[in-house]
């Protein structure tokens, strides 16, 4: 079914990484964090840097939080875009960016549990930093994308009983935003979408569900991953709005495209959109070959959604 990956793998990633700092702005300069490095979780992974905002009409500012990318396996949350921060800020909302554990410190779910918490931790401590915690989005480019639209339908992880006030706080949000981002982390549905028996494997995969060999793949524990991973899985008629932009087209995926092209590629948002127009839910998607939206930008709609309907 999958064709491993060898002399490419270091290539296609430093095509990736540079691609990232490009995209992501990282050479810019960035405001100093209001609050930096807040541990939500005994990790050195488990902390996140806060920008609070102080809305012109006094009242608790919305917050977008940034979920960097990195295949889950790197990455890091200074990668934030300066200009996000920027608009966000000036349309009164404030801004969360994120670290969260990494595959080689165990294999999903303990990235997207991470996310959890730490959007948890920041509900709890809302009144503190004057947040409105019924107005929070999250946003991210590819694993930062998958978990953000994981928490976007994932059904909501409160344990109301619980002693431990922050587990007592809701993880849904009410819009996710991406940048070549993955409805699906099933590699059965990869196959299938793009007509596929066999296709170069993604390195990203094997610490992600802790498969050692592509036959791992297929059993059942993966597959349980796979699917429990996947967004797409999660999706619910009450489920928020969701913007997802792609940087290239729908090209033609064959056996030997490189992983880097269809992990990211526009069908996957594509294959989103079209299940959740069936359910009247909104899903605009971005790309060459679809440039038209009301929105126009990541930043535009997530504006939109935490200030322009208050």
């Amino acid at each position: 079914m999958f064709r491993s990956q060898n002399a490419h793998i270091c290539f296609f990633a430093l095509c990736y990484w540079a691609g990232q700092a490009h995209l992501q702005g990282q050479t810019q300069e960035k405001p100093i964090p209001t609050y930096a490095d807040v541990a939500y979780g005994e990790h050195e992974r488990q902390v996140f840097d806060l920008w609070i905002t102080k809305p012109s009409n006094g009242r608790p500012a919305p917050l977008a939080i940034y979920i960097h990318g990195g295949g889950f396996r790197g990455g890091d949350k200074n990668s934030i875009n300066a200009e996000s921060i920027r608009q966000f800020q000036e349309a009164g909302i404030s801004v969360a960016a994120i670290h969260y554990r990494l595959s080689a410190n165990g294999p999903y779910p303990i990235m997207m549990q991470d996310a959890a918490r730490c959007l948890q931790t920041i509900r709890s401590r809302a009144g503190e930093w004057n947040i409105d915690p019924e107005l929070i989005a999250c946003y991210g480019g590819s694993a930062g994308a998958g978990i953000s639209l994981w928490l976007a339908f994932r059904d909501d992880l409160a344990e109301p009983s619980s002693s431990d006030r922050i587990a007592r706080q809701s993880t849904r949000i009410v819009a996710a935003a991406t940048r070549n981002g993955q409805s699906t982390y099933d590699l059965r549905l990869y196959g299938q979408w793009f007509g596929l028996e066999e296709y170069e494997m993604h390195p990203a995969f094997y610490p992600l569900y802790d498969c050692q060999s592509d036959a791992a793949f297929d059993s059942p524990r993966a597959i349980r991953l796979m699917e429990d991973a996947s967004a797409l899985t999660h999706l619910s008629e009450d489920d928020p709005p969701v913007f997802m932009f792609y940087t290239r087209g729908n090209l033609a995926v064959g056996p030997k495209t490189a992983p880097g092209v269809w992990v990211h590629h526009v069908l996957l948002g594509l294959k989103l959109q079209a299940q959740m127009v069936q359910m009247n839910l909104e899903c605009v998607v971005q790309s060459p070959d679809h440039p038209d939206n009301p929105y126009g930008s990541i930043e535009a709609f997530l504006i939109s959604k935490l200030v322009g309907h208050r």
